[in-house]
């Protein structure tokens, strides 16, 4: 078992920035890649951004440019840098964690708002 928490969401004006954590705990010797996802009202999840054990990633050509995933191993903690937000980064994100298993954890979700 994988637990994953994430913590730094909340409003924020249009142009500015936030920066989002997911700290993993539990059976973290299992997980491979991680990422960011994100769902907005009415809408289906999607990715936004993943990396892999080896640091390689991959982004959402919406947020190409402006935002950036990273991981600290030592930390057990993987971040979500977003710069330049627009209201339509509005969206509940959530952190996920694939295990060498083949299954995925996620995290409770929190809540990011971009006025405008």
């Amino acid at each position: 078992q994988v637990q994953l928490v994430e913590s730094g969401g909340g409003l924020v004006q249009a142009g500015g920035s936030l920066r989002l954590s997911c700290a993993a705990s539990g059976s973290i010797f299992s997980i491979n890649n991680m990422g960011w996802y994100r769902q907005a009202p009415g809408k289906q999840r999607e990715m936004v951004a993943v990396i892999t054990s080896n640091g390689n990633t991959k982004y959402a050509d919406s947020v190409k440019g402006r935002f950036t995933i990273s991981r600290d191993n030592a930390r057990n903690t993987m971040y979500l840098q977003m710069d330049s937000l627009k209201p339509e980064d509005t969206a509940v994100y959530y952190c996920s964690a694939l295990v060498n298993a083949g299954y995925t954890f996620w995290g409770q979700g929190t809540q990011v708002t971009v006025s405008s």
